[in-house]
């Protein structure tokens, strides 16, 4: 049996396919936009131009985040905190602190012996999410990427707002202080990092694993890790660990 995921996020849609023999076969991922339903149409015309067929006898689709009740091909739709735990296991252990850095909401997961133990999510604020540092990065002209760059040089400068609306008026209020945009970076990233490494924290069960959008900025794993007083470990797969999780469910699917 072939087990497809699909995880339809605030921000980025992602799928994966784990195979026959339980690996994964094939991953993707495309901006959400405005439309689970269209993101969920464009993520079933990649699968076919891969070969994969969501209606084929031994196909199994399961869906899972933000917009999973907006995807028509699935068989069944199941929770992110389940989907990320499964994951993670699969991807790196079967114990341990899961970090999730979403667009909109951060999500900590602790996994014992396999299976959620038990979870926080902070769904409230864009503050200590992706969509944080996105419109912070966007305020300064540059990317996600060229702002973690340019973090590394920069000196530790404090944004203490806990509202995106209000911590965006103090980046504006530094930039107009003539600030150096390096250490407007580190402050951003700081923010965010700290927001995170305080939900985290709670959880206080190492080894902690990062998954979501930013498992790819070294710099923010660098800050996590330093925050925590211990190692994150992360790995380009982690950016689909819930759509991985969601195609191993599947498998399991009659």
């Amino acid at each position: 049996m072939i087990g497809i995921g699909i995880d339809i996020g605030s921000t980025a849609a992602k799928a994966a396919v784990v195979d026959g023999g339980g690996s994964v076969a094939w991953t993707c991922v495309q901006p959400t936009g405005f439309s689970s339903v269209d993101a969920a149409e464009r993520l079933r015309g990649e699968l076919a131009a891969a070969g994969y067929d969501v209606a084929a006898d031994d196909v199994r689709v399961i869906a899972t985040g933000y917009g999973r009740v907006a995807v028509p091909c699935a068989h069944k739709v199941v929770t992110e905190i389940t989907c990320h735990g499964t994951g993670a296991v699969r991807l790196f252990g079967d114990h341990g602190t899961v970090i999730d850095v979403g667009g909109q909401d951060t999500k900590v997961i602790q996994i014992k012996g396999g299976r959620v133990a038990k979870f926080a999510m902070n769904d409230k604020c864009a503050a200590g999410t992706g969509r944080f540092l996105e419109i912070m990065a966007d305020r300064l002209g540059i990317s996600q990427q060229q702002m973690a760059v340019l973090a590394r040089s920069g000196e530790p400068t404090k944004i203490s707002s806990m509202c995106t609306v209000f911590a965006e008026s103090e980046v504006i209020s530094l930039i107009g202080r003539g600030e150096p945009r390096e250490n407007i970076a580190r402050g951003v990233i700081d923010s965010v990092v700290s927001r995170v490494a305080t939900m985290a924290g709670q959880a206080t069960d190492a080894p902690y694993y990062l998954t979501g959008g930013l498992c790819e900025n070294a710099y923010v794993v660098e800050r996590l890790a330093a925050l925590l007083g211990s190692p994150v470990t992360t790995s380009p797969q982690a950016r689909f660990a819930g759509a991985i999780g969601a195609a191993i469910r599947a498998q399991a699917l009659n």
